[in-house]
C-alpha cells in the first residue's frame, strides 16, 4: 500500500526483513523509504505485520504502546480524498502513518496474506 499522495514519486514493494523509515516526502506526505532520503517510496501491503522501534514518549503516553511495538499495516476508510495507510497496534489503536513520528523504524516481518496460515491447495496431500 502507498497511499494515493505518494503516487507521484517512483516506488517499489518492501521486502521481509527490510529495514524502512518513516518519512516525509517532498509533498509533504509521510511514507515509508529505503533510508534517510524520501525518494522512492516503499509500498507495504495491507495485513503485513512491521516491527516499529524508536515510538516517541508522547506518542507511547496518547496511545498506550511501548517503545517498540509490532504492528500490521491497514487500510483506514475514514472519507474520500484523505490518507488511508495506517497501522493497528495489538492493543487496538489504529493510527494513519501521517500521525506517526518522522524518523520512525519498521522492519517488515511479513508481507500481506504471508502472515495467515498456509492456504491448504499449498500444503502436501495427506496419504489415506
Amino acid at each position: 500500500m502507498c497511499d494515493y499522495s505518494l503516487e507521484a514519486y517512483q516506488s517499489r514493494p518492501a521486502a521481509v526483513g527490510e529495514k524502512l523509515t518513516l518519512g516525509r516526502f517532498a509533498s509533504g506526505s509521510m511514507g515509508f523509504a529505503a533510508g534517510t532520503v524520501c525518494d522512492t517510496a516503499v509500498c507495504i501491503p495491507a495485513d503485513s505485520k512491521l516491527l516499529l522501534d524508536g515510538i516517541s514518549e508522547s506518542f507511547q503516553k496518547e496511545h498506550g504502546v511501548g517503545a517498540v511495538e509490532e504492528v500490521v499495516m491497514t487500510r483506514l476508510e475514514e472519507r474520500a480524498y484523505a490518507y488511508k495507510d495506517g497501522v493497528r497496534f495489538s492493543n487496538g489503536a489504529e493510527v494513519l502513518l501521517q500521525r506517526l513520528p518522522v524518523g520512525l523504524s519498521a522492519v517488515v516481518m511479513t508481507y500481506g496474506a504471508e502472515r495467515a496460515e498456509p492456504i491448504a491447495a499449498a500444503r502436501e496431500p495427506e496419504l489415506v
